[in-house]
């Protein structure tokens, strides 16, 4: 009974619908494989089988429902032109940039993200990188480290770090005052900061002034920091004018994307001194990071890892579980960001 019980178990998780997923997200590293698990659906891994990818697409055209991608792992058109029976897309991510959004559109395929879960650790870190950068925090644990015998050392040798500055009456332009620049604001207006910002659209509810134009809040605050996501229109959009605009005494810390800075531009203005420093959890071409900022003292670096606790990760794994369960049971998702109408 027991050898029997077991195969029926086994048949019955075969029937589950397919989710299909190309690599193994973070969680998995962290957290095991089951940290996605459910009665209701199935994942199809396609880095355990020996298949080239596009044959084992075609292998599974007609069994995979739904596709859960990680940033790493983007969505193409002719991914979808390879999946006839997808119907959602499921992402880890609150950014889109890696899901080809408009042929999901011409596809009917319905698309979800992250949602808000993220927001609060993207703010954190985002006020943690600037407080660094203003106050020489990782480059005085450097220089501390780096003495061999701190008794004997000089009584100025402190000086060479600089001196640092101090948030609080800091005017600061936040690009993008969505859910996480909108916490990044109400964080920096507890140190007494003073708050403007650039979106797509004026946002009536808010009374912070708006500016239309990048460069022009660029030009009227101390410090810039990127909360949008990364778009045709946002690729490079923190330019050579932008960061001239900025100017000697600005700093730029960015948590959105790498692309929506001009990263040759911006080591240009750092290495000759045209902005005083930066904070930075994202790059243009991760993970490769250009040689020329790990020699500065006025760089703040930090590895894509701005939403990496322990407490976000679980909420993250629940709300795709959640999303997961709701489009199979034919119930709303809870993070929705394409109808499939």
């Amino acid at each position: 009974m027991e050898a029997y019980h077991g195969h029926g178990k086994e048949k019955e998780s075969q029937d589950l619908p397919r989710v299909l997923l190309f690599k193994p997200p973070p969680d998995f590293h962290l957290f095991g494989d089951e940290c996605f698990s459910s009665n209701k659906f199935k994942f199809l891994k396609a880095w355990e089988s020996p298949l080239p990818l596009d044959q084992f697409l075609k292998t599974h055209a007609q069994s995979v429902e739904a596709i859960l991608s990680s940033g790493g792992a983007p969505v193409t058109a002719e991914t979808l032109r390879l999946m006839p029976a997808v119907r959602l897309v499921m992402t880890t991510s609150a950014g889109l940039n890696h899901v080809d959004i408009a042929e999901c559109r011409r596809r009917g395929i319905t698309v979800a993200n992250a949602g808000n879960v993220f927001s609060e650790d993207v703010a954190d870190l985002a006020v943690g990188l600037l407080i660094d950068l203003l106050r020489n925090i990782s480059a005085s644990d450097r220089f501390v480290k780096q003495w061999l015998r701190p008794r004997q050392a000089a009584e100025g040798d402190c000086y060479s770090l600089g001196i640092g500055s101090k948030l609080g009456g800091k005017r600061v332009g936040i690009v993008g005052l969505g859910s996480i620049g909108s916490l990044v604001a109400k964080r920096l207006d507890a140190f007494g900061c003073s708050i403007s910002y650039n979106s797509r659209t004026k946002k009536p509810s808010v009374s912070y002034p708006f500016y239309s134009n990048v460069c022009e809040l660029a030009a009227n605050c101390d410090i810039l920091i990127i909360c949008c996501g990364l778009t045709a229109e946002t690729h490079h959009m923190i330019n050579k004018q932008v960061l001239s605009a900025l100017g000697k005494e600005g700093v730029v810390i960015n948590i959105g994307r790498g692309p929506i800075i001009d990263e040759q531009e911006l080591v240009r203005c750092l290495v000759q001194g045209e902005i005083k420093g930066a904070g930075l959890d994202v790059f243009e071409n991760e993970p490769d990071v250009p040689k020329e900022l790990l020699a500065l003292d006025n760089v703040v670096l930090s590895p894509h890892c701005a939403v990496f606790t322990w407490e976000t990760f679980k909420d993250r794994q629940k709300l795709v579980v959640e999303n997961l369960e709701a489009f199979f049971s034919n119930k709303p998702l809870l993070t929705k960001i394409v109808d499939n109408d």
